[in-house]
């Protein structure tokens, strides 16, 4: 009876503690995101986020802007897109909804709005609301067709801004700016500069196929093909450039290590180090190497080798190398000694015998992990570029920073998300062909 009571007890006990234990590990869980939430300040960051300032970002990434530009002390105009001198029209390649008659300029926007210049009096007209009407000289003077300040209108003693769903006007002393916006990337195949612009697809095919000769050194298609490539607002073929310098880096890097820690592996590999002491050391080489993050590395070597697509590359292989060093030494160290002996006893050397009865047996597994590491490493050879200045991550970067390109960067963003699609089935390719020895691709 005794003995039966002490089990009950024992058994009481243990559920007792697996119940504790249950709801003790949800409540932890509970603290821990009850610490987070007021650590990491959510709810100042619900009440600074700007969804204007989304909702204009992702219009920017998927539409172009086109700029009506006075200077309100020379009385200079431009139309350019994006508001960049190399994207600016000339007179007679001006839009049709932008009148110019001498000082006054008309420009019509959607839904029934529309932005008059005439001298220092800017006037806005807003179907439904009235004329707002801004002065420039002397100050910024706000005309308003009712008493109150509407949301749309953000107004200051030095700048005016309208913004409604037609369009976005800007006054200041030294400038007035009126942004329209049209869906697509305008300019993506041919800039200004080129004699296919502001044709349609079926007058740029007609003129590659029947039409007279556009520039007599070269055939219409050549013509086409090099605008196209050397364009300057979109730089197609340095865009490429970039994207291969990416490929490179990440080439480079992989398999440069994997070269460096096939052999130093069977120094860390514990049946095949000449010693533990050696074997010791070369782990700790190697969980060193990997322990360090890519980007410290590409910082360090960028102080010491400079810039460029190189050192993306040498930070690459340093950290790839410990990774390697570690997987391959996992691999040796899991080979079948029965081929090895079967290889020695036919009288091979040392060398022989690694090249014939352990090589072949972790082949295999070596190449995947390096094809997996090179898919990986694409991805990170753009965020290294862009430290280093080399590569797509450079071009991306550069658009960032502008904060007027992002379709640009939105460009740039498909191309790699392209890009890595690309290296997943060269990689899955690879190893069907070289592991399995399947090239059927199924």
């Amino acid at each position: 009876m005794a003995a039966t009571a002490a089990m009950q007890s024992d058994l009481l006990a243990r559920f007792r503690g697996k119940r504790i234990r249950s709801f003790a590990l949800p409540a932890l869980i509970l603290v821990y995101l009850t610490y987070v939430f007021f650590a990491f300040d959510l709810p100042g960051l619900a009440s600074r986020a700007r969804l204007d300032n989304a909702a204009i970002l992702m219009s920017d990434a998927v539409a172009h802007k086109v700029h009506v530009t006075r200077d309100n002390r020379s009385g200079e105009m431009s139309v350019s897109i994006e508001g960049s001198r190399r994207m600016t029209f000339a007179a007679n390649q001006r839009p049709d909804w932008v009148q110019v008659d001498g000082d006054i300029v008309q420009i019509d926007l959607p839904q029934g709005h529309s932005v008059t210049y005439d001298g220092p009096v800017v006037s806005y007209d807003y179907p439904g609301y009235g004329v707002i009407r801004i002065t420039s000289d002397n100050g910024i003077h706000l005309d308003l067709p009712t008493p109150e300040v509407p949301d749309f209108i953000n107004a200051s003693s030095t700048r005016v801004a309208i913004t409604t769903p037609a369009g976005r006007l800007s006054v200041t002393r030294s400038r007035t700016e009126t942004l329209r916006y049209f869906p697509g990337w305008e300019l993506f195949f041919f800039d200004l500069a080129s004699p296919y612009w502001g044709m349609s697809w079926a007058q740029v095919a007609s003129t590659v196929l029947v039409g007279e000769r556009l520039d007599p050194a070269q055939s219409n298609v050549s013509l086409m093909v090099s605008n196209i490539w050397n364009n300057t607002i979109w730089r197609h073929g340095d865009v490429v450039w970039a994207l291969g310098e990416t490929i490179l880096m990440a080439f480079l890097g992989t398999f440069g290590a994997a070269m460096i820690a096939l052999p130093l592996a069977f120094l860390a590999a514990g049946n095949f180090a000449p010693s533990r002491a050696i074997r010791f050391v070369m782990r700790r080489i190697f969980d060193f190497v990997r322990g360090v993050d890519g980007l410290i590395f590409t910082i360090i070597l960028s102080r010491a080798f400079g810039p460029g697509p190189m050192t993306g590359a040498l930070a690459i292989l340093t950290t790839d190398t410990g990774s390697f060093g570690k997987l391959f030494s996992e691999a040796l160290e899991n080979v079948d000694d029965k081929q090895i002996e079967g290889i020695r006893s036919t009288g091979a050397d040392v060398v022989q015998r690694y090249r014939f009865g352990v090589i072949p047996q972790v082949l295999p597994v070596l190449l995947s992990q390096v094809l997996y590491m090179f898919e990986s490493n694409t991805r990170s050879a753009t965020i290294i570029g862009a430290i280093v200045g080399g590569g797509i991550g450079l071009l991306l970067t550069q658009a960032i920073q502008t904060t007027a390109d992002w379709e640009k960067v939105t460009y740039y963003i498909i191309l790699i998300v392209l890009m890595v699609f690309a290296m997943d089935a060269l990689s899955g390719w690879l190893r069907r062909r070289l592991i399995k020895g399947d090239g059927s691709g199924r």
